[in-house]
């Protein structure tokens, strides 16, 4: 069974680096199980699916004959990371990473698969997260004698499961997951395994899906459509799932109800095409921007969206306001990642270069502009002044999510309440500093609303700082996040 040819068309999504929530990582791993793919190469075309979670570095790990070969890269899937996917060609096990930081340095010694040496034979782990006690399981294991690499707790993980991997890999992850504190979706891959694991709250997604009698594990459900395989279920959280000759087999580790998936997964993070813990990510986007729509009206001639993961939200609010979408915006999809650049002047230029108005579209008319998020406002507030630049009479905004008011401690890179302009100023200022006409956003009562039938329970703390781990030692108000390290 060959892989399609062609990759698919990128999912992409406005937003520079410096004002937006980043989410840490994608995971992929599969065992094709003699049913004719190619793991490193179904492994590439994962990873491209989920691209978006991550576009600072990418990574294949596959094993042969007793040993794991990994090539990594810095940049984008479909850079220079091509360049050494051939040599991993042939193997029936592999798994990937797409990767972006947020403990550690975005060097290549930190890419990831990681790839350790255990009793039980050589390892290599994929892990999107954020382990919140990293820094004292690290110092208990270097008095152990353990040597690190790397400066990422993705390292302390893979240590602490290799430390007892004598006693069996599922026995010794189940003993790691007891000793971890925090968000972590895993994938590992052995000599003749591939395992899935997911935190005991299930604050990051994992899923397995099946093509011909392979297994697949990936962040998001998504990058199984990408390789024509199906959906089978969401990895439970607490859970290990484990492929390998023997079939699927998954053992339950710890049980748990009190779950807290990330929420901002259907505000922003996830691809609109992928289900998560039984919920569509596009259908939860559409029902925020009618519930938007209901609860912040406005007296304007057209409805539009800042691309692309807010146009399910603004399809919603016009369809429920009974008013015309159009396209406001139009993105140069040619341009790559928006890096973030020393001076307010350089960042407005990529502002430009990257998103421009349709003048014909906007002039004379009064728009209400949908958005997912506002993080510092800085570029909402170029974007606004863009349309009011291309002739629109009047912008008003809408945000399809409550004012992110607390950072986060569980794998996305919001470090401190110094960035987040809705921690510091009311819904008016926002309003002036932007320039909109007016502004509004989403409760977090409505936001619930949207995944209200999900198979679990969800964090919501960077809305409502109701945190599902203590982080009081991790959090300065006015000061440092204490896991930059």
């Amino acid at each position: 069974m060959r892989l399609p040819l062609q990759l698919p068309a990128p999912y992409e999504r406005f937003k520079p680096d410096d004002d937006c929530m980043h989410e840490e990582c994608g995971v992929f791993g599969i065992y094709t199980n003699g049913s004719g793919l190619d793991a490193a190469e179904a492994a590439y075309y994962g990873l491209f699916a989920l691209q978006h979670r991550g576009q600072e570095s990418a990574g294949v790990a596959v094993s042969r004959k007793g040993r794991i070969d990994c090539h990594k890269a810095m940049g984008l899937v479909s850079g220079r990371f091509n360049d050494g996917l051939g040599a991993l060609k042939g193997c029936n096990l592999a798994i990937g990473h797409v990767r972006y930081s947020t403990t550690g340095d975005s060097l290549l010694a930190n890419a990831q698969p990681l790839v350790v040496e255990s009793p039980a034979g050589p390892l290599a782990l994929a892990h999107n997260g954020n382990i919140i006690n990293a820094k004292e399981l690290r110092e208990e294991l270097e008095a152990e004698g353990v040597c690190f690499q790397t400066t990422i707790d993705s390292e302390v993980i893979a240590a602490l499961i290799a430390k007892n991997s004598k006693e069996g890999l599922v026995e010794s992850i189940s003993l790691a997951m007891q000793r971890l504190k925090g968000s972590y979706a895993l994938v590992l891959l052995t000599k003749d395994q591939i395992i899935g694991v997911r935190d005991p709250k299930g604050m990051r997604p994992l899923a397995l899906g099946s093509l011909a009698g392979a297994y697949i594990i990936a962040s998001e459900s998504c990058a199984f459509d990408t390789i024509g395989a199906e959906f089978m279920r969401d990895v439970r959280p607490g859970e290990i799932v484990i492929a390998g000759r023997a079939g699927l087999k998954a053992h339950q580790a710890i049980h748990s109800t009190d779950t807290a998936l990330c929420i901002f997964e259907y505000v922003y993070f996830a691809r609109p095409d992928s289900d998560i813990d039984g919920i569509s990510v596009h259908k939860a986007r559409e029902r925020a921007g009618e519930l938007l729509a209901i609860s912040s009206p406005a007296d304007v001639d057209v409805v539009s969206a800042v691309p692309d993961s807010s146009l399910p939200a603004a399809m919603g609010y016009a369809r429920q306001a009974g008013l015309p979408f159009i396209i406001a915006l139009n993105k140069n999809r040619y341009m790559g990642r928006t890096f973030i650049e020393p001076s307010q002047d350089q960042r407005q230029m990529a502002v430009a270069l990257k998103l421009s108005a349709l003048k014909r579209n906007v002039r004379g008319k009064r728009v209400l502009l949908v958005d997912d998020s506002i993080v510092r406002g800085t570029t909402s507030k170029y974007i606004v002044t863009m349309l009011k630049t291309a002739g629109a009479k009047e912008v008003h905004l809408r945000i399809s999510s409550p004012p992110v008011m607390h950072p986060c401690c569980f794998g996305i890179d919001t470090s401190s309440y110094e960035q987040l302009i809705g921690a510091n100023h009311s819904v008016e200022e926002i309003r002036r500093f932007i320039g909109a006409d007016s502004l509004s956003y989403l409760s977090i009562e409505d936001l619930h609303k949207t995944v209200e039938f999900a198979a679990c329970n969800f964090c919501a703390a960077c809305f409502n700082g109701k945190y599902p781990e203590d982080v009081s030692a991790l959090i300065q108000r006015g000061g440092k996040h204490v896991l930059d390290r």
